[in-house]
């Protein structure tokens, strides 16, 4: 069978399983976004703080894929649960250290004028602040993105979501009937979906930030 004529035969599996990869990413990317932009909301003025939480961020992107799936199965089994766990604790580093970056680029006559008009910290930073830093902090974002659709892959060791089985199911059984194709198949999901997302992130992007602060 030849290789479009595979893509058309098994469309449907293919399509549930990319949509699996594009929701396990974006539901780990979410939770990074929340977890990275909080951290660095409570480190950035301190550079004892956000030294720390950049280090640890940066830690955990240095540990194996695969071992740091493994050391998650006995805590909380398999499949999306430690497929969400691993990605988010991947992707922490892009958005802790672009935030921080972004929070630390505001001048500071900017934060003076909100703490002279009386706003209370939080208050400034969530209406002057953090939307001031936003484009920073949403290229961040996208590097990680862009990362987590490959990493994505590799929860098929754990029985994740997602276009990995493909790819693995393919490459363990290269020499049998379309395992060449499937994987292939698999592979070309991945980076279709890595570019029609990244393509999405950088339009809506645009479209919600103001025009004085695009970058």
């Amino acid at each position: 069978m030849g290789f479009w004529e595979y893509l058309s035969y098994e469309r449907i599996d293919l399509a549930n399983a990319a949509l699996q990869h594009l929701l396990v990413v974006v539901i780990a990317l979410a939770v990074a976004t929340v977890v990275g932009v909080g951290v660095a909301v409570l480190t950035w003025d301190n550079p004892r703080w956000s030294a720390l939480a950049l280090a640890t961020s940066g830690t955990l992107l240095t540990i194996p894929s695969l071992a740091l799936l493994a050391l998650l199965i006995p805590l909380v089994g398999l499949g999306w649960t430690p497929t969400i766990i691993a990605l988010v604790l991947y992707s922490l580093l892009p958005i802790v250290r672009n935030a921080i970056a972004g929070l630390r680029g505001i001048d500071d006559a900017v934060r003076e004028a909100a703490t002279g008009m009386g706003l209370s910290r939080a208050a400034a930073m969530r209406g002057i602040l953090l939307p001031m830093a936003w484009p920073v902090i949403a290229a961040g974002i996208r590097v990680s993105a862009q990362m987590l659709f490959a990493v994505a892959t590799i929860a098929a060791y754990v029985a994740g979501p997602g276009l990995g089985n493909d790819i693995l199911t393919g490459l363990s059984r290269l020499g049998a009937a379309n395992a060449l194709n499937k994987a292939c198949a698999g592979t070309l999901g991945v980076v279709v979906l890595a570019l029609s997302f990244d393509a999405a992130f950088v339009l809506i992007h645009r479209l919600i930030t103001p025009r004085g602060l695009r970058v």
